[in-house]
């Protein structure tokens, strides 16, 4: 992985991000310079200064396309108003649960993607899935009547907004295939915005999520599937063990035993995914103590629930995963035994695409999970 910051992971994927996600190298640059010197202090200080560094970027941008579209230049400041919400998006990620900014740099990553979609002619639409008498806010990405559907959920750190910025539900698109992005508890929107925490049995948001689609009249709702990144790793297959309206699952950066995994981080194994690493997964459950938390993700985990799964099952991993070891990836797939299409795929060198995620390659990454997808809903339809 391209590593801006050398001694910093955590503050170097970021710039792997933004980089594969559509981010112009000199803006990025522009953004990191000023802080190379400030990562050498580890993880959690100097994510303030790290966030005003990319916000004048992203401002920068702000003022670009406002000029832009003063005369007309639509296409240009949407192209912008994209790339400064990515920006702030990827530096808000980095905060304290404790900065005060958070929710307002969360919000700004919002209204400057929308005026992106306003602008661009993208046919994503905001969409609320109502859940437990609260809802779940969404992006819905169509692809024609009658279009097979994929759910998308997050990792730990993600946002719905980072699921467009991926190119993924456009991928699927041009493919037939609709997409649902959806922050569950204890992410983006739904975290920051409503306080609605995290959950171990993800099948409850898969539930609501397929009746909402079953309400669209727009979608093959007996054609739904489940895709999620990092912890949505986890949070998918779960799903997809227990709610049997899903049709196919991907876990995309396998996450098989997340509840084990915390217990290494308190030992300092492996990489951290974000800085704050304790005060986020407090905020992302709603505990206040380490008990809490230990208490309230301990059956975190696809032990006894892999076997569930009786639809088609893709599990991809980077071999270099330095936040979750590829051995997750062969218990995940090992005990699948009950998937009549039960596949694994490492990314390695040359390859690329090794890493978590494999944010290194994910264009490369997405584009084959796209195309497993599309191929599976055929056979299914056949």
């Amino acid at each position: 992985m391209f590593m801006y910051f050398p001694t910093n992971y955590v503050w170097s994927m970021a710039a792997v991000a933004a980089l594969n996600n559509g981010g112009f190298i000199d803006e990025v640059d522009r953004a990191c310079k000023p802080v190379l010197e400030a990562s050498k202090n580890g993880d959690d200080v100097g994510t303030e200064d790290l966030y005003r560094s990319w916000a004048a970027v992203a401002d920068r941008l702000v003022a670009a396309a406002e000029a832009d579209e003063s005369v007309g230049r639509t296409i240009g400041a949407g192209d912008k108003f994209y790339r400064a919400s990515l920006y702030t998006s990827q530096a808000e990620r980095l905060q304290s649960p404790k900065w005060e900014g958070r929710n307002a740099a969360y919000q700004k990553s919002i209204d400057l993607l929308l005026k992106h979609v306003a602008l661009s002619g993208s046919p994503v639409t905001q969409v609320e899935i109502p859940y437990e008498g609260a809802s779940l806010p969404g992006y819905f990405h169509p692809a024609g009547p009658g279009a097979p559907v994929i759910i998308q959920f997050n990792g730990l750190d993600s946002t719905k907004e980072m699921m467009f910025y991926s190119g993924f539900p456009q991928m699927l698109a041009r493919r037939g295939i609709a997409t649902l992005m959806v922050d569950t508890p204890g992410s983006g929107e739904a975290l920051r915005l409503r306080g609605l925490t995290a959950r171990y049995d993800t099948e409850a948001w898969a539930a609501a999520c397929i009746d909402y689609l079953e309400t669209r009249d727009d979608v093959d709702a007996t054609q739904v599937g489940i895709v999620g990144w990092s912890l949505g790793g986890y949070y998918a297959p779960r799903a997809a063990a227990f709610e049997k309206r899903l049709k196919l699952a991907v876990a995309w950066g396998a996450n098989h035993n997340w509840a084990e995994v915390q217990h290494k981080r308190i030992q300092r194994e492996g990489e951290n995914p974000v800085p704050h690493y304790w005060d986020h997964v407090m905020w992302v459950w709603g505990v206040s103590t380490m008990e809490e938390f230990l208490e309230k993700t301990k059956d975190m985990h696809l032990n006894g629930v892999v076997d569930k799964i009786r639809v088609p099952f893709l599990i991809t991993h980077g071999a270099n995963d330095r936040q979750i070891s590829v051995d997750y990836a062969h218990q995940s797939h090992d005990q699948a035994v009950n998937s009549p299409k039960n596949e694994l795929r490492i990314f390695d060198e040359p390859e690329g695409g090794t890493e978590h995620i494999s944010i290194d390659n994910m264009p490369y990454v997405a584009g084959y999970i796209a195309d497993w997808i599309a191929e599976t809903f055929e056979e299914l339809r056949a």
